[in-house]
């Protein structure tokens, strides 16, 4: 029996065919509707919103860093070579109870990568080293298992 609301900290992500996805963390999962304003002659009192379309932002996707992996190399390809090959995400919620079991599975359609980063080194902090990969996509839909 799942608990709910569902906890967010257990979650897995599988993009394309790669295996060294493992993520601490996934942010950006959100879409937004475009309205255009519309206003009617003789009518001051409101203005209609009529809807356009979606857009979403970018998903980013941080983990400690690989110092080579397929993930990095796909990067690579599209930031430094400029050869871009989208591939598709799952980002599926699991339930903390029984740990093989989805709740929710988001698949982003078309993702490529805008952006990757490590974070900061500081001679100071134990820390591991981050990094951040930022991804544009189509759009997602969300799937829930029968």
């Amino acid at each position: 029996m799942a608990l709910y609301p569902p906890t967010g900290f257990f979650f897995k992500v599988k993009i394309g065919d790669f295996e060294d996805v493992a993520f601490q963390e996934v942010t950006g999962l959100s879409m937004t509707l475009e309205t255009l304003p519309i206003k009617e002659g003789g009518q001051n009192r409101f203005v209609y919103q009529l809807p356009v379309r979606t857009s979403s932002e970018k998903l980013i996707l941080k983990r400690g860093l690989e110092v080579s992996s397929q993930l990095a190399n796909w990067c690579k390809e599209a930031l430094e070579n400029f050869s871009f090959s989208p591939k598709d995400l799952e980002i599926s919620l699991l339930d903390f109870a029984a740990q093989d079991k989805i709740l929710i599975t988001w698949q982003v359609v078309r993702a490529y990568p805008t952006k990757w980063s490590v974070s900061g080194f500081n001679a100071a902090n134990n820390e591991l080293a981050i990094e951040s990969i930022e991804l544009q996509y189509q759009h997602f839909s969300k799937i829930f298992p029968s």
